[in-house]
């Protein structure tokens, strides 16, 4: 059996595919995904409180150089193979380079279950890939259009909500580590999975509203958010190897780098450029590849982490 919470996720799936009435209010996703995040950057500083070394630097800069590679990767498949315009190419180039916050609370609840080993910093590789592929996109962007907004893009990349949300909450995380944040860590910590089961059964919802009815005339691209998550998750799993990562930490990298981003990327993006088609992006992102990832190929990429590294 699934884990309880892909469970929640099917089950709104089939509610929207039904045209069912149930809804999550907004104001109680807002605050799903606000508590999210946070929860997900105290566990990481939590696990970082009194590990924190100099050495963990340059895998943390390596990470960050993946979240650059993989949307210059998308982009040319995108615009010549799918036939995207230019700005839809930038537009999901930069969604697809971006990652998933619920697909990384996911794959991180499974390593955990598992017991496999991970890393005090995992935590800050989604921080790492979140960023990077939407400022060089934007940048791309920018430079095609004859534009020079480096400063402002930078400025509302990390000020963003994801971001200041994470990153806040590995700093408390850190500073009072596990005994500092003991008065609530029964209520946030403890909740985590409750939080995310109620979370994805939102993004079940919203999945099914974004594809009903499926835009066969994009069958191109349809076909690019199925199978790049394959393709991505290998790249990442191969840049995990090269930095010797343990087993729990390498299925979370593989997992992140399969995944596209659905919450920072829309954000930014609209704001950036007004032409792209966002409705596309959404299609794409959480419309078909975060149900595989979700759904189908998290196990998959589970089963290339056992083999990897012999277990």
């Amino acid at each position: 059996m699934p884990d309880i919470v892909i469970a929640f996720f099917a089950f709104g799936l089939i509610a929207g595919l039904l045209k069912s009435d149930l809804k999550v209010p907004q104001s109680i996703y807002e605050t799903l995904s606000i508590l999210l995040m946070l929860v997900l950057g105290l566990k990481g500083g939590m696990a970082l409180h009194g590990q924190a070394h100099s050495g963990m630097v340059p895998d943390l800069l390596a990470v960050g150089a993946l979240g650059l590679i993989i949307p210059l990767l998308c982009y040319p498949l995108l615009r010549y193979l799918v036939q995207l315009n230019n700005s839809d190419s930038v537009s999901i180039a930069a969604h697809y380079g971006s990652v998933s916050a619920g697909t990384f609370a996911v794959v991180l609840a499974l390593a955990e279950k598992s017991g496999m080993p991970l890393l005090p910093e995992t935590t800050l590789y989604l921080v790492m890939l979140e960023l990077p592929a939407i400022v060089i996109m934007l940048g791309l962007y920018g430079a095609l259009k004859g534009q020079g907004k480096q400063a402002q893009i930078w400025r509302e990349a990390l000020t963003s909500r994801g971001v200041l949300l994470l990153g806040g909450g590995v700093l408390i995380g850190y500073l009072y580590g596990p005994e500092g944040l003991e008065p609530i860590a029964p209520a946030l910590i403890g909740g985590f999975k409750t939080m995310l089961a109620l979370f994805l059964l939102e993004m079940g919802l919203c999945t099914a509203k974004v594809c009903n009815p499926l835009p066969l005339q994009h069958w191109r691209l349809m076909l690019f958010a199925a199978l790049a998550p394959f393709a991505l998750g290998a790249l990442g799993l191969a840049f995990g190897l090269l930095l010797d990562l343990p087993q729990g930490t390498l299925l979370v990298l593989t997992t992140l780098a399969a995944s596209a981003s659905y919450i920072a990327a829309p954000a930014a993006v609209r704001a950036s450029i007004p032409d792209a088609n966002i409705g596309l992006a959404m299609m794409a992102s959480l419309g078909i590849t975060f149900p595989v990832n979700v759904l189908l190929a998290i196990p998959v990429y589970q089963h290339w982490v056992e083999l990897a590294v012999g277990n």
